[in-house]
């Protein structure tokens, strides 16, 4: 015990930022005089940094309906392209994401996946600037927003290690959380500053509406000044001096990276892993055109993991060693529950917009004769306008689901959130049909809402509850790269529920996919209970 305290002196007396040779958070004493310390202002630095990281990672949605209405030279076909390769890009960068903090260091790795988010946000507002860029930029520009994504695995890699386990539900669901607030902050920040001029000069002059838009505060008329790029510059007010705090605020725990190297090789370490990211992701993007989206994805993943092991020098073996998480059976159970919480979460966030547009957006018209014809609602309501209470509400729940399952067990949680999700995924889908089959279409947006808003409460309460189940689950080595796998996995979510509901909008039948999902959720319901619920379970409510 007396070299514990000797040991916790030097974590008191050491910088801010310099790296900590002795680390044993579930040791009480050393917990409350030296860790509880450090692991909170590492979290709350994390926090904002993966806040950024989710808003510059999503903000295609609303920027490619700008576009839109501005009347840049691309088909909507092009526009959600470019939606779908940064969702594309987000998830699969996670994967290499996952395995970052025990090769480069949680220091390193978050000032540098945090700096790189410049790029993009920087690239992104000079692109809008010129309706003539070509298409070509911007998907460069979305390829690169991934990086946003694939930064929550690493994140969360790395806070899970700062933390004892009785508290990681507690610091894995305020991270995941209040980060998560970063696709409710752009969905209501991105239309408030493309209505003012914020940066002068500098950002260039603005273009005028060819189409109605609209803002949390309401309807935005045709012809108004629009300044589309301060989508993009708007994050470099928060994402300079956040890379500074990540550097000079933030720790390397050498408990757990032994071997980090010096910063410069560090960061080689973690450009190299996205670029094999990045790569495979433009090959997922290709496969997407050529192949069926259940092929394509599962291979973008296969390749991901194969180039990995491939990775030659003193990466390869660590990467080799964290393999071992795919040999651990809890790993593929909770990459299951994850897609139930989280994918429904990300998934839902990119699809609510497009599901308001096109069920509410247009209603059933009778004619004299009897024929039904599909026309537009002149009073429809505005995606724009609603889109964000759903992810707002799952959110700001997360935290409260870490909570409760510290107390109660993850697992229970989990079970009951999976009923939830069954049966409100199940009447959001009759609702959705009578909404898409009535002459009448906004009496049933009320509903409509309350329904999602259930399912995002639900997903966010669900985040918390398998976040504290695989902190208890695994040990301190395995559990960074299992919560960054899983969330890999699940992140593509962002991708699929939208071109699942598409697809069955498009058909006319927006029902068949919520029905989908709730088949998928029973299956979770079984699975939950199997692995942690049932008498003799490999681990009891963890």
């Amino acid at each position: 015990m007396a070299k514990t305290t000797a040991d916790s002196g030097q974590v008191a007396r050491a910088g801010r930022n310099a790296d900590i040779e002795h680390w044993d958070v579930e040791n009480e004493e050393f917990w409350e005089k030296e860790g509880k310390k450090v692991a909170s202002r590492n979290l709350w630095i994390s926090i904002p940094s993966l806040l950024m990281g989710f808003a510059v990672w999503l903000m295609w949605g609303m920027i490619t309906t700008q576009m839109q209405n501005l009347g840049f030279p691309f088909t909507v076909t092009q526009l959600f392209t470019l939606t779908a390769l940064a969702g594309l890009s987000g998830a699969t960068l996670r994967i290499p994401a996952s395995f970052m903090i025990r090769i480069a260091g949680g220091r390193n790795t978050v000032f540098l996946t945090t700096a790189l988010l410049m790029i993009p946000a920087l690239g992104t507002g000079i692109a809008l600037m010129n309706p003539a860029t070509p298409f070509w930029v911007f998907q460069a520009l979305a390829l690169l927003s991934g990086i946003g994504g694939g930064n929550f695995a690493c994140s969360m890699s790395n806070i899970s290690t700062f933390f004892p386990r009785k508290q990681q539900g507690y610091a894995l669901g305020m991270n995941a959380g209040l980060g998560n607030f970063g696709v409710t902050t752009m969905q209501i920040l991105i239309p408030l500053v493309m209505t003012v001029g914020i940066f002068g000069a500098i950002a260039g002059a603005p273009m005028e509406l060819q189409s109605a838009s609209g803002t949390l505060i309401g309807r935005i008329e045709a012809g108004t000044d629009t300044w589309i790029q301060n989508a993009g510059f708007i994050w470099l007010v928060f994402l300079i001096p956040l890379a500074f705090a990540g550097w000079f605020g933030m720790n390397n725990l050498r408990t757990i990276t032994p071997d980090p190297g010096t910063p410069v090789q560090a960061f080689g370490k973690i450009l190299g892993l996205y670029a094999v990211g990045l790569i495979t992701s433009v090959i997922g993007m290709l496969a997407l055109v050529w192949l069926n989206m259940w092929i394509a994805l599962p291979l973008t993943i296969v390749l991901t993991v194969f180039a990995l092991r491939m990775i030659p020098g003193d990466i390869k073996p660590n990467i080799q060693k964290q393999f071992a998480i795919f040999s651990n059976k809890h790993t593929w159970s909770m990459t299951v529950l994850y897609i139930l919480t989280f994918g429904s979460f990300i998934g839902f966030s990119a699809a609510l917009p497009l599901s308001i547009n096109v069920i509410f957006g247009n209603m059933m018209e009778v004619a004299a004769d009897g024929t039904v014809t599909r026309v537009a609602n002149p009073d429809a309501p505005s995606a724009l306008t609603w889109a964000w209470i759903g992810p707002f509400v799952g959110a700001l729940i997360r935290p409260v689901g870490g909570w409760i399952s510290d107390k109660v067990g993850g697992s229970i949680v989990t079970q009951i959130i999976s009923v939830v999700m069954v049966v409100a995924s199940a009447v959001t889908g009759w609702v959705m049909m009578q909404a898409y089959n009535s002459a009448d279409p906004n009496s049933y947006f009320a509903i409509f809402m309350i329904l999602f808003v259930i399912l995002f409460a639900a997903s966010g309460i669900g985040n918390g509850s398998t976040f504290r189940t695989i902190g208890v689950i695994f040990d301190q080595q395995q559990k960074g790269p299992v919560l960054g796998w899983t969330s890999a996995v699940a992140a593509y979510g962002a991708f699929i529920a939208p071109r699942v509901m598409g697809e069955q909008i498009q058909a006319g039948t927006p029902e068949l996919a919520m029905y989908g999902f709730a088949v998928f959720y029973a299956l979770c319901l079984v699975i939950n209970w199997w692995f942690y619920l049932r008498p003799n379970a490999y681990v009891k409510n963890p």
